[in-house]
């Protein structure tokens, strides 16, 4: 009988904390991913507010890594993000994300099998859309090849993956003084063969002062047209000083607000990110950078241009004729080369047949460019690497 009496006031005194001090409540629900945080929010008002706090909070990226040898059922990614997003803490707001081209959608060539195939990529990338909040902005593109940092942690080693089953999915949240914008501008979006410029004001392309870095993906780059498109939109771009990184990839999956982007048409799709605390650096990793020592060379000059490590992410846009083969069977040479140079920031990118891209920097005092008198000299290239860095400014301490 004391027993229960001992046990009935153990909890009333848990539910008077659980219920009136707010000091207690947050701490307890800060630990929760935030899946289940938002769930928490129906309990009570004091609940509500209080998770209202702690989402405010969480301003750093997240990431998902998916690399399988062997088949399952859907795409690996896939399956990884609906397991990964019951545990991270974070609200995505804006998410990029890469997969492998070959088993994203499919892989037969054959003309019968063309239609299958569009319709096993659309069916994966609507899967992976639906696992994400309402409203979340969407870019999602696949590539032949992938670069990533594993889920657990930025200290771990960025693998190249060439072959197999892969992707990554980075989770951007509302941050505090960064905005990141998606932008999809395709042949869909031009009149009379001319890109309207509206369309590159909407993206916040243009007339934007605090635009500091765009990461510009190309797709349907073999279609007659796209080489006009794109000129089009780096050169407004390149008049700025900002940071121009990205790649040609094989083929848009998703963009959640303008589907007509998807539809056998080509393009430019991407993120642009803005704000005063944003700063950048990119380098190219040319025909010259053959081996460990040079790629490491090249490193270092993106070391050298100080942009701050913390809340910072590495992207890497790699030509298919680099990697294992190119440098001589060694595996992992520039993805290894840049965790040598900066071990705590996570690299992300991909193998594509084309990239964009200078060796530029742009920080909050200081900006440096490599100017040439043609655009195409400049921006767009072939066997090489853009490594890019790309810093999000301070953010809010985690409660936990």
């Amino acid at each position: 009988m004391e027993n229960a009496e001992c046990s009935n006031d153990s909890d009333s005194k848990a539910s008077f904390v659980l219920s009136n001090l707010p000091e207690v409540v947050e701490k307890i629900l800060s630990f929760l991913p935030t899946k289940m945080l938002l769930r928490s929010t129906c309990v009570c008002r004091l609940w509500r507010e209080s998770a209202r706090r702690i989402l405010k909070t969480q301003q750093s990226m997240a990431w998902v890594t998916a690399s399988e040898l062997g088949a399952g059922e859907g795409h690996a990614l896939v399956r990884d993000l609906a397991r990964e997003l019951e545990m991270v803490h974070v609200l995505p707001q804006t998410v990029l994300y890469v997969a492998d081209l070959e088993t994203f959608c499919g892989q037969e060539d054959t003309r019968e099998r063309k239609k299958a195939r569009r319709n096993s990529s659309a069916e994966t990338a609507a899967a992976l859309e639906r696992l994400l909040p309402r409203g979340c902005q969407v870019v999602g593109v696949v590539a032949p090849g992938i670069v990533a940092t594993p889920t657990a942690s930025p200290n771990v080693r960025p693998l190249e993956v060439e072959e197999g089953e892969a992707g990554f999915a980075l989770l951007f949240p509302n941050m505090d003084g960064v905005q990141i914008r998606t932008f999809c501008i395709s042949n869909r979006s031009c009149s009379n063969k001319s890109l309207d410029k509206n369309k590159l004001a909407e993206a916040g392309l243009i007339n934007n002062p605090d635009l500091k870095a765009v990461i510009v993906l190309g797709y349907g780059t073999w279609k007659a047209g796209f080489s006009r498109l794109l000129q089009d939109v780096l050169q407004p771009l390149n008049e700025k000083i900002i940071i121009i990184a990205g790649g040609f990839v094989e083929k848009l999956t998703s963009f959640n607000f303008q589907r007509n982007c998807l539809q056998d048409s080509y393009g430019v799709t991407g993120l642009a990110f803005s704000g005063a605390q944003v700063q950048g650096a990119s380098v190219i990793l040319c025909q010259d950078v053959m081996d460990v020592k040079t790629a490491e060379a090249a490193m270092q000059q993106l070391k050298a241009a100080g942009i701050p490590e913390k809340n910072t992410i590495g992207f890497m846009f790699a030509c298919v004729g680099r990697g294992q083969q190119y440098y001589g069977n060694k595996m992992n040479v520039e993805a290894d080369a840049f965790r040598k140079t900066f071990p705590t920031v996570p690299l992300f990118g991909f193998f594509g047949n084309g990239e964009i891209g200078c060796d530029r920097i742009v920080t909050g005092s200081f900006s440096l460019r490599e100017c040439s008198s043609r655009l195409k000299d400049e921006l767009i290239h072939y066997y090489t690497t853009i490594t890019v860095l790309i810093h999000l400014g301070s953010t809010k301490e985690d409660y936990h």
